[in-house]
């Protein structure tokens, strides 16, 4: 597997990801949906740098980002379940 096959996998994750992310209704929301905003930057910036064929940057902020939704997920913050891709 390529490097570009593999930013492809985790992006078509992550997308699916947000399609059905959910929000916990309580006080502490607010940082999660500014945890969640960042983590949609770094998805935003994986999508650029596979634009600009860097893929390695690429993978790193897809990294960056999947580890923002795993800790809100592991908060019990918000609720999604991973899956590696859309059906």
């Amino acid at each position: 597997m390529t490097i570009e096959d593999l930013v492809a996998r985790y992006v078509g994750s992550v997308e699916y990801t947000f399609e059905q992310i959910q929000q916990a209704k309580d006080g502490v929301a607010v940082g999660a949906g500014k945890i969640l905003d960042h983590a949609k930057r770094y998805f935003e910036d994986t999508l650029y740098y596979c634009d600009q064929k860097r893929f390695e940057t690429a993978l790193v902020s897809i990294a960056y980002c999947e580890g923002l939704l795993d800790a809100l997920r592991l908060l019990k913050m918000v609720k999604f379940q991973w899956t590696t891709k859309k059906e």
